[in-house]
């Protein structure tokens, strides 16, 4: 099973109802799906090397290497962080035509969409988990995050 088969897969539980799914092929791979607020996608092959094109990742520099600077950790102590919950691409906006979700100094609570971030393209908004004013954007606009990559502080 290739990746064009692996993705027709992800796409058509993405449209279905369906809210869990799990596959086992003759050949050894498994293919387990389940709807949640993280998406996740769990493929389990067998450790069998094929000759092809070597595959590349993009690399994910660390925030400092950025330029983002750390805040004092004495200041940093009262903020609450939201932090992306899976690897992807950070936008702030719901299409590059729109106003961002948020800004700093706006008054946000808890279970207000504050972002987007899409993971093998399927666009998760980003909830606040608390209630507050947001202070920083720790991210900019089409940045690959991380899991747990700071995204917004809140005071």
């Amino acid at each position: 099973m290739d990746y064009k088969d692996i993705k027709k897969l992800m796409d058509d539980m993405g449209n279905s109802k369906l809210e869990e799914l799990e596959i086992e092929f003759p050949d050894g791979i498994k293919i387990s799906m389940k709807k949640s607020e993280k998406r996740e996608v769990i493929v389990e092959q067998p450790h069998i090397i094929e000759a092809g094109a070597p595959m590349t990742v993009p690399a994910v520099k660390p925030q400092e290497e950025k330029g983002i600077v750390a805040v004092e950790k004495k200041k940093e102590e009262n903020y609450k962080v939201i932090k992306s919950p899976m690897v992807g691409t950070f936008y702030a906006s719901s299409s590059p035509d729109k106003d961002p979700y948020v800004k700093v100094g706006d008054k946000i609570s808890k279970g207000q969409v504050v972002c987007i971030v899409e993971a093998m393209k399927l666009m998760n908004e980003i909830e606040s988990e608390f209630d507050g004013e947001i202070v920083e954007i720790c991210v900019k606009n089409e940045d690959v995050v991380e899991y747990g990559t700071p995204l917004f502080k809140i005071k």
